[in-house]
């Protein structure tokens, strides 16, 4: 196999190997070798053990640590009631149930015994939704219980509402959700029979209309096993190898707390504390910061003697336990005997997951030239994407700003602009073009997002625009035409995939299109999404279709209906502006991102992934929390101006509200350089 050859092989086996999820066994790797602080883990693993029991540690869908017998057995108590809720979430997928749905709608006997709860009033009014966020009304216990306030208007911690969750599914499915699980979840996600089981209901009949009844509220014994693949499928968005098992709405309000939910007053607040600012559906988290060493998209089940699935997607990070209870402090808060435990573990993966992807096994880093070689010109201007067209000239946008010298009179929100030359010795020259400038400042003028030049027309994608809108330019971006269509959902700031010449090169006849998941340009979301459309039906919006996700084989499907779409690329929080390029001599895609920091245009820091498709498998060939300079909110390594070996890139970027370019050095990775040697 040639040398590059090989490691293109090699990344690709990576990514997926560590991004992906267990087979039969867990795919083992010690602390070190995942950069792990192998010291803090095993400060939380101590701390696990003073109740005993087994548990275990999954970063990068890898076992990094695991404790106690891997074959037996917990009573999970409540963290049944997290199990559970994943069939909610198969409802919701299935079209069979909504969550702001009446239960009674589903269930003839709702809420009876006691008869005296139907002289309230309040039964009819009862949502799925408030079952699932404790909001519902019923007391603690897990049998037939009273109502104790309207539904809504209170949290209150109980087994007896979930209970009749779970009955609502039992009808809507009118089967033993046992089944329902192991078929739907268990056996895909391969969790086996001797590894998790449910236990006869304790309160009330064994049957409910013939089927089996099953109960929410506790009822769950698992293995760790279990527990880590269940908060793996949750940590994931609900996919598992290349398949969606859960909605990914679901997830989110598992994994969040809903606005009509926070603030409640809390039923019992000495034991539960501010409960109703963190609790999502029958799955608690840190969205206020209680713990406050912990990301706040943590989220976790919680039970009885302290059994945990904790899924803390902004470190790839699972952790889980059983055995018996932690020791409490009398009047310490409620999420107190939680923070030995997770605290430790997410600071030894902060370091090693402050970038979301594993490093790249091709490009080991990139050496920048000194910044005073920083060469900055249209001061005051930003944004610059950039295409190489058919006149082997680099063409441009701006955004907020006068353009190059000598400046326009009058600031654009989006300004053309030609690049002729070298990255050593190039001129930039305004085009002025009244079918194409924008006037406003900020989110009220249009501004340029992505550029390309294909068979000698100019495409131009502007947001800002009530979304976004593609414009195109047979003369060089002096007259121009645009869409009568819009992105009007996601793909607020989309741009092009970015290849050779007038897009020679291009891997196939298709114009890729990238965006965070977001109809706005001003979002930090967890996601960023694809589309493609034939070169020759670019202008048409129904050639586009979407990227959903990669089959078992790593390869890509597509669907016309943009709800269909999934992720390419997760961080939560942190996606934002980018720009994708293609290193023709490496084979790689180069995908600069601009999330990680605040405001980056005078600090902080950005990222420069690889993949050998533009859908991934993606690697880390760069990042940085804070660069020696501002990068800007965005930036583009133009094809043009890399050397024919690959190794040397001119990173154009808009740091300093300029038009700012600087020298990069690409480093091979140690597979390359093995290889060469050879």
């Amino acid at each position: 196999m040639r040398p590059i050859a090989f490691c293109f092989a090699l990344a690709a086996a990576l990514a997926l190997h560590a991004a992906d999820f267990p087979g039969a066994q867990w795919d083992a790797a010690s602390p070190g070798q995942l950069g792990l602080d192998e010291a803090k883990l095993a400060q939380a693993r101590d701390y696990a053990l003073t109740g005993e029991g087994s548990g275990a540690i999954v970063f990068r869908g890898r076992l990094a640590m695991s404790w106690g017998d891997p074959a037996a057995l917990y009573d999970l108590k409540s963290s049944s009631k997290s199990i559970g809720v994943t069939v909610l979430g198969l409802a919701l997928a299935d079209g069979r149930v909504q969550l702001d749905d009446p239960a009674i709608e589903f269930h003839p006997t709702f809420g009876t015994p006691p008869e005296s709860n139907s002289q309230t009033g309040w039964l009819g009014r009862i949502t799925l939704r408030q079952l699932a966020t404790q909001t519902a009304g019923f007391e603690k216990a897990g049998g037939y219980t009273g109502l104790l306030f309207a539904p809504g208007t209170r949290w209150h911690y109980s087994d007896g509402g979930p209970n009749w969750l779970a009955e609502c599914l039992t009808l809507v499915y009118r089967r033993d959700l046992n089944d329902v699980l192991f078929e739907r979840v268990f056996t895909p996600l391969g969790i086996a029979p001797a590894d998790i089981r449910w236990r006869k209901h304790s309160y009330r009949p064994d049957l409910l209309e013939g089927i089996k009844r099953r109960e929410f509220g506790s009822g769950f014994s698992a293995n760790w096993n279990a527990m880590a693949r269940l908060g793996l499928l949750y940590l994931r968005d609900g996919w598992w190898q290349g398949e969606r098992i859960l909605p990914h709405s679901f997830i989110e309000a598992v994994r969040t707390t809903a606005a009509g939910v926070r603030g409640l007053p809390v039923g019992d607040p000495a034991h539960y504390g501010n409960a109703s600012e963190h609790y999502g559906l029958l799955w608690w988290n840190n969205g206020d910061g209680a713990i406050a060493g912990l990301p706040r998209d943590a989220f976790w089940s919680w039970g009885l003697f302290d059994s945990l699935i904790a899924a803390v997607p902004s470190l790839d990070l699972v952790a889980v336990r059983a055995g018996k209870s932690w020791k409490r402090e009398a009047g310490a808060p409620h999420y107190a005997v939680l923070a030995p435990f997770l605290e430790p573990i997410a600071a030894a993966a902060k370091k090693s997951a402050a970038a979301p992807y594993p490093p790249s096994p091709v490009i080991a880093g990139i050496e920048w030239a000194g910044k005073e070689t920083i060469v900055r010109k249209a001061r005051g201007s930003d944004n610059w994407p950039m295409t190489w067209a058919d006149d082997d000239a680099l063409y441009t946008a701006c955004g907020d700003g006068n353009g190059f010298e000598p400046h326009l009179k009058e600031k654009l929100s989006l300004g053309l602009a030609k690049i002729s030359g070298g990255p050593a010795d190039f001129l930039g020259a305004n085009i002025r073009s009244a079918s194409a400038e924008a006037k406003g400042e900020g989110r009220n003028g249009r501004k340029p997002s992505g550029i390309l030049c294909v068979d000698g027309v100019l495409y131009l994608l502007t947001r800002n625009v009530a979304n976004a809108q593609l414009g195109w330019s047979a003369d060089h971006g002096a007259t121009w035409t645009w869409a009568d269509w819009k992105f009007t959902e996601s793909f607020g700031c989309p741009s092009f995939v970015n290849f050779g010449k007038d897009y020679a090169g291009a891997r196939d006849g298709f114009v890729y299109v990238f965006s965070p998941d977001a109809a706005s340009a001003y979002e930090r979301v967890d996601r960023m999404v694809l589309a493609r459309a034939p070169k020759s039906a670019l202008r048409e919006r129904a050639a586009y279709e979407f990227l959903v996700r990669l089959d078992a084989s790593g390869q890509p499907v597509w669907n016309r209906d943009m709800a269909q779409r999934g992720a390419i690329f997760t961080q939560p929080g942190k996606c934002y502006r980018s720009s994708m390029s293609f290193n023709a001599a490496l084979q790689r895609y180069l995908w600069c991102h601009t999330g990680s920091g605040g405001d980056t245009r005078f600090a902080g820091g950005f990222a420069i992934y690889d993949a050998p498709e533009p859908w991934g498998p993606w690697t880390t060939a760069y990042y940085t929390d804070k660069w020696d300079t501002g990068p800007g909110e965005t930036m583009h390594p133009p094809p043009k101006w890399m050397n024919a070996d690959g190794l040397s890139l001119h990173l154009v970027f808009s740091g300093d509200d300029s038009f700012s370019v600087r020298q990069g050095t690409l480093k091979l990775g140690a597979c390359v350089n093995n290889q060469n040697k050879r």
